[in-house]
Protein backbone atom coordinates (compact mmCIF):
# COMPACT_ATOMS: atom_id res chain seq x y z
CA UNK A 1 0.00 0.00 0.00
CA UNK A 2 1.37 3.41 -0.96
CA UNK A 3 1.59 6.25 1.60
CA UNK A 4 -1.24 8.01 -0.24
CA UNK A 5 -3.43 4.90 -0.06
CA UNK A 6 -2.62 4.47 3.64
CA UNK A 7 -3.61 8.10 4.31
CA UNK A 8 -6.89 7.61 2.47
CA UNK A 9 -7.69 4.47 4.50
CA UNK A 10 -6.92 6.14 7.82
CA UNK A 11 -8.65 9.44 7.09
CA UNK A 12 -11.79 8.57 5.15
CA UNK A 13 -15.34 7.58 5.93
CA UNK A 14 -18.55 6.73 4.17
CA UNK A 15 -21.49 9.00 5.03
CA UNK A 16 -25.20 8.68 4.27
CA UNK A 17 -27.78 11.47 4.14
CA UNK A 18 -31.04 9.70 4.97
CA UNK A 19 -34.51 11.05 4.28
CA UNK A 20 -38.02 10.12 5.28
CA UNK A 21 -41.20 12.05 6.06
CA UNK A 22 -41.75 12.15 9.84
CA UNK A 23 -45.29 12.45 11.13
CA UNK A 24 -47.21 12.50 14.43
CA UNK A 25 -46.79 8.71 14.96
CA UNK A 26 -43.58 8.61 16.98
CA UNK A 27 -43.26 4.82 16.86
CA UNK A 28 -43.57 4.83 13.08
CA UNK A 29 -40.86 7.48 12.86
CA UNK A 30 -38.55 5.23 14.88
CA UNK A 31 -39.29 2.35 12.53
CA UNK A 32 -38.32 4.49 9.55
CA UNK A 33 -35.02 5.35 11.22
CA UNK A 34 -34.32 1.71 12.06
CA UNK A 35 -35.04 0.51 8.52
CA UNK A 36 -32.90 3.18 6.90
CA UNK A 37 -30.05 2.69 9.38
CA UNK A 38 -30.00 -1.03 8.63
CA UNK A 39 -29.76 -0.41 4.88
CA UNK A 40 -27.11 2.27 5.38
CA UNK A 41 -25.00 -0.01 7.58
CA UNK A 42 -25.17 -2.74 4.93
CA UNK A 43 -23.56 -0.27 2.52
CA UNK A 44 -20.62 0.20 4.88
CA UNK A 45 -21.34 3.77 5.99
CA UNK A 46 -19.96 5.05 9.30
CA UNK A 47 -22.28 8.06 9.67
CA UNK A 48 -26.04 8.21 9.08
CA UNK A 49 -27.57 11.70 9.08
CA UNK A 50 -31.35 11.95 9.50
CA UNK A 51 -33.64 14.98 9.06
CA UNK A 52 -34.63 17.79 11.37
CA UNK A 53 -37.65 16.94 13.58
CA UNK A 54 -37.24 13.20 13.01
CA UNK A 55 -38.94 12.25 16.28
CA UNK A 56 -42.28 14.00 15.79
CA UNK A 57 -43.53 16.37 13.15
CA UNK A 58 -46.69 18.14 12.09
CA UNK A 59 -46.61 20.63 9.25
CA UNK A 60 -48.36 23.23 11.41
CA UNK A 61 -46.44 23.59 14.67
CA UNK A 62 -48.70 23.95 17.68
CA UNK A 63 -49.25 22.88 21.30
CA UNK A 64 -49.06 19.20 20.31
CA UNK A 65 -45.47 19.79 19.21
CA UNK A 66 -44.56 20.96 22.71
CA UNK A 67 -46.51 18.11 24.30
CA UNK A 68 -44.54 15.57 22.25
CA UNK A 69 -41.12 17.07 22.93
CA UNK A 70 -38.60 14.92 24.81
CA UNK A 71 -35.52 15.27 26.96
CA UNK A 72 -32.04 14.11 26.02
CA UNK A 73 -32.63 10.97 28.07
CA UNK A 74 -36.07 10.32 26.52
CA UNK A 75 -37.15 7.47 24.22
CA UNK A 76 -36.08 9.13 20.96
CA UNK A 77 -32.44 9.58 21.91
CA UNK A 78 -32.51 6.17 23.59
CA UNK A 79 -33.59 4.70 20.25
CA UNK A 80 -30.77 6.49 18.45
CA UNK A 81 -28.33 5.03 20.98
CA UNK A 82 -29.70 1.55 20.30
CA UNK A 83 -29.49 1.99 16.53
CA UNK A 84 -25.94 3.37 16.76
CA UNK A 85 -24.79 0.42 18.87
CA UNK A 86 -26.58 -2.23 16.83
CA UNK A 87 -25.26 -1.04 13.47
CA UNK A 88 -21.98 0.51 14.68
CA UNK A 89 -22.91 3.85 13.16
CA UNK A 90 -22.59 7.42 14.27
CA UNK A 91 -26.23 8.55 14.07
CA UNK A 92 -27.23 12.22 13.77
CA UNK A 93 -30.86 13.34 13.94
CA UNK A 94 -33.10 16.20 15.06
CA UNK A 95 -35.99 16.36 17.52
CA UNK A 96 -37.98 18.79 19.66
CA UNK A 97 -36.30 19.01 23.07
CA UNK A 98 -38.25 19.88 26.23
CA UNK A 99 -37.36 23.08 28.07
CA UNK A 100 -38.18 23.07 31.79
CA UNK A 101 -40.99 25.45 32.77
CA UNK A 102 -41.48 26.67 29.20
CA UNK A 103 -44.26 26.55 26.63
CA UNK A 104 -41.64 26.23 23.90
CA UNK A 105 -39.01 23.69 22.93
CA UNK A 106 -35.58 23.75 21.32
CA UNK A 107 -34.96 22.42 17.83
CA UNK A 108 -32.17 20.05 18.80
CA UNK A 109 -29.79 17.82 16.84
CA UNK A 110 -27.75 15.11 18.52
CA UNK A 111 -24.87 12.96 17.33
CA UNK A 112 -24.56 9.50 18.90
CA UNK A 113 -21.42 7.43 18.37
CA UNK A 114 -21.36 3.60 18.00
CA UNK A 115 -20.77 3.18 21.74
CA UNK A 116 -24.13 4.87 22.33
CA UNK A 117 -22.60 7.99 23.83
CA UNK A 118 -23.61 11.52 22.81
CA UNK A 119 -20.67 13.26 21.14
CA UNK A 120 -22.37 16.50 20.08
CA UNK A 121 -25.55 18.47 20.75
CA UNK A 122 -26.74 21.46 18.74
CA UNK A 123 -29.78 23.65 19.36
CA UNK A 124 -30.87 25.55 16.29
CA UNK A 125 -29.98 29.25 16.30
CA UNK A 126 -31.83 30.64 13.26
CA UNK A 127 -35.53 29.86 13.55
CA UNK A 128 -37.69 29.59 10.45
CA UNK A 129 -39.69 32.82 10.67
CA UNK A 130 -39.94 33.18 6.90
CA UNK A 131 -41.98 32.12 3.86
CA UNK A 132 -45.18 32.27 5.91
CA UNK A 133 -43.89 30.18 8.83
CA UNK A 134 -43.29 31.25 12.43
CA UNK A 135 -41.13 28.62 14.09
CA UNK A 136 -40.25 30.95 16.98
CA UNK A 137 -43.85 30.82 18.22
CA UNK A 138 -43.14 27.33 19.54
CA UNK A 139 -39.35 27.04 19.47
CA UNK A 140 -36.68 28.86 21.47
CA UNK A 141 -33.39 29.63 19.71
CA UNK A 142 -30.23 27.99 20.99
CA UNK A 143 -27.26 29.93 22.40
CA UNK A 144 -25.01 31.76 19.97
CA UNK A 145 -21.74 30.45 21.40
CA UNK A 146 -22.30 26.83 20.30
CA UNK A 147 -19.60 25.10 18.28
CA UNK A 148 -20.86 21.52 17.95
CA UNK A 149 -17.98 19.55 16.42
CA UNK A 150 -16.64 16.03 16.91
CA UNK A 151 -13.99 13.82 15.27
CA UNK A 152 -14.51 10.56 13.39
CA UNK A 153 -12.32 8.75 10.88
CA UNK A 154 -9.65 11.44 10.92
CA UNK A 155 -12.17 14.14 9.96
CA UNK A 156 -13.86 16.77 12.14
CA UNK A 157 -17.64 17.03 11.74
CA UNK A 158 -19.74 20.11 12.59
CA UNK A 159 -23.53 20.40 12.91
CA UNK A 160 -26.04 23.06 11.84
CA UNK A 161 -29.74 22.91 10.97
CA UNK A 162 -32.00 23.78 8.03
CA UNK A 163 -32.62 27.58 8.00
CA UNK A 164 -29.08 28.09 9.35
CA UNK A 165 -28.00 27.31 5.79
CA UNK A 166 -29.09 30.79 4.67
CA UNK A 167 -26.62 32.38 7.12
CA UNK A 168 -23.06 31.73 5.90
CA UNK A 169 -21.48 32.80 9.17
CA UNK A 170 -22.90 29.67 10.87
CA UNK A 171 -20.84 27.38 8.65
CA UNK A 172 -17.80 29.64 8.90
CA UNK A 173 -17.88 29.47 12.69
CA UNK A 174 -17.97 25.68 12.51
CA UNK A 175 -14.95 25.79 10.20
CA UNK A 176 -13.21 28.10 12.68
CA UNK A 177 -13.83 25.37 15.27
CA UNK A 178 -12.11 22.85 13.00
CA UNK A 179 -14.99 21.40 10.96
CA UNK A 180 -14.01 19.68 7.72
CA UNK A 181 -17.44 18.10 7.21
CA UNK A 182 -20.69 19.97 7.93
CA UNK A 183 -23.90 18.00 8.40
CA UNK A 184 -27.27 19.68 8.01
CA UNK A 185 -30.48 17.94 9.13
CA UNK A 186 -33.38 19.83 7.53
CA UNK A 187 -37.08 20.14 6.93
CA UNK A 188 -36.79 22.18 3.73
CA UNK A 189 -40.34 22.98 2.68
CA UNK A 190 -41.40 23.13 -0.93
CA UNK A 191 -42.15 26.40 -2.71
CA UNK A 192 -41.03 28.69 -5.52
CA UNK A 193 -37.30 28.25 -6.15
CA UNK A 194 -36.89 26.35 -2.85
CA UNK A 195 -35.24 23.30 -4.43
CA UNK A 196 -32.93 25.63 -6.36
CA UNK A 197 -32.03 27.47 -3.15
CA UNK A 198 -31.32 24.19 -1.34
CA UNK A 199 -28.84 23.03 -3.97
CA UNK A 200 -27.16 26.38 -4.55
CA UNK A 201 -26.75 27.23 -0.87
CA UNK A 202 -25.31 23.84 0.05
CA UNK A 203 -22.84 24.02 -2.82
CA UNK A 204 -21.93 27.59 -1.86
CA UNK A 205 -21.28 26.66 1.78
CA UNK A 206 -19.02 23.83 0.60
CA UNK A 207 -17.08 25.97 -1.90
CA UNK A 208 -16.55 29.07 0.24
CA UNK A 209 -15.48 27.04 3.29
CA UNK A 210 -13.68 24.21 1.48
CA UNK A 211 -15.61 21.55 3.39
CA UNK A 212 -17.80 18.57 2.67
CA UNK A 213 -21.49 19.34 3.25
CA UNK A 214 -24.07 16.63 3.99
CA UNK A 215 -27.69 17.81 3.77
CA UNK A 216 -30.38 15.40 5.04
CA UNK A 217 -33.87 16.69 4.32
CA UNK A 218 -37.31 15.32 5.04
CA UNK A 219 -38.70 13.51 2.02
CA UNK A 220 -41.97 14.35 0.29
CA UNK A 221 -44.58 15.44 1.29
CA UNK A 222 -43.20 17.25 4.39
CA UNK A 223 -39.94 18.24 2.65
CA UNK A 224 -38.48 18.35 -0.83
CA UNK A 225 -36.13 15.42 -0.28
CA UNK A 226 -33.06 15.91 -2.47
CA UNK A 227 -30.70 14.97 0.37
CA UNK A 228 -27.21 15.59 -0.92
CA UNK A 229 -23.49 15.18 -0.28
CA UNK A 230 -21.17 17.82 -1.76
CA UNK A 231 -17.37 17.86 -1.80
CA UNK A 232 -15.10 20.85 -0.93
CA UNK A 233 -15.11 22.01 -4.56
CA UNK A 234 -18.90 22.03 -4.74
CA UNK A 235 -19.15 18.80 -6.73
CA UNK A 236 -22.27 16.74 -5.96
CA UNK A 237 -21.07 13.29 -4.93
CA UNK A 238 -24.53 11.83 -4.38
CA UNK A 239 -28.13 13.05 -4.24
CA UNK A 240 -31.44 11.40 -3.45
CA UNK A 241 -34.78 12.08 -5.13
CA UNK A 242 -38.03 13.18 -3.48
CA UNK A 243 -39.01 9.90 -1.83
CA UNK A 244 -37.72 8.02 1.22
CA UNK A 245 -34.17 6.76 0.84
CA UNK A 246 -30.62 8.03 1.19
CA UNK A 247 -27.60 9.39 -0.62
CA UNK A 248 -24.22 7.88 0.26
CA UNK A 249 -20.65 8.84 -0.56
CA UNK A 250 -17.05 8.48 0.63
CA UNK A 251 -15.34 11.50 2.16
CA UNK A 252 -11.57 11.64 2.55
CA UNK A 253 -8.90 13.89 4.02
CA UNK A 254 -6.58 13.92 0.96
CA UNK A 255 -9.32 15.43 -1.24
CA UNK A 256 -9.95 18.05 1.42
CA UNK A 257 -6.24 18.82 1.78
CA UNK A 258 -5.80 19.14 -1.98
CA UNK A 259 -8.75 21.53 -2.27
CA UNK A 260 -7.45 23.72 0.55
CA UNK A 261 -3.91 23.58 -0.82
CA UNK A 262 -4.94 24.76 -4.27
CA UNK A 263 -7.24 27.45 -2.88
CA UNK A 264 -6.01 28.74 0.51
CA UNK A 265 -9.03 31.04 0.86
CA UNK A 266 -9.48 30.26 4.55
CA UNK A 267 -5.94 31.46 5.22
CA UNK A 268 -6.27 34.54 3.02
CA UNK A 269 -9.52 35.91 4.44
CA UNK A 270 -9.42 39.35 6.04
CA UNK A 271 -12.51 39.17 8.28
CA UNK A 272 -13.62 36.94 11.14
CA UNK A 273 -17.06 36.01 12.43
CA UNK A 274 -17.76 37.00 16.02
CA UNK A 275 -20.99 36.13 17.82
CA UNK A 276 -22.74 38.67 20.01
CA UNK A 277 -22.01 36.60 23.13
CA UNK A 278 -18.30 36.13 22.41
Amino acid sequence: MTPAEQLWMEHSLSVAAAQFSPGPDKDENLRHISRLASRIAEKGARIAVFPEYSAYFHRHLGPDFVENAETLDGPFVAHLRSVAQKHQLTVIAGFGETIDDSARVTNTVVAVEPSGELVAIYRKVHLFDAFGFQESEWVEAGPLDQRPVFEIGGLTVGIQTCYDLRFPEVTRRLVDAGAEVVVLPAQWVSGDFKEHHWNVLIEARAIENLVYVVGADQSSPTGIGRSVIVDPLGYVLAQAGADEGFAIADLDAPTLAAARGNNPALELRRFSVVGSTD
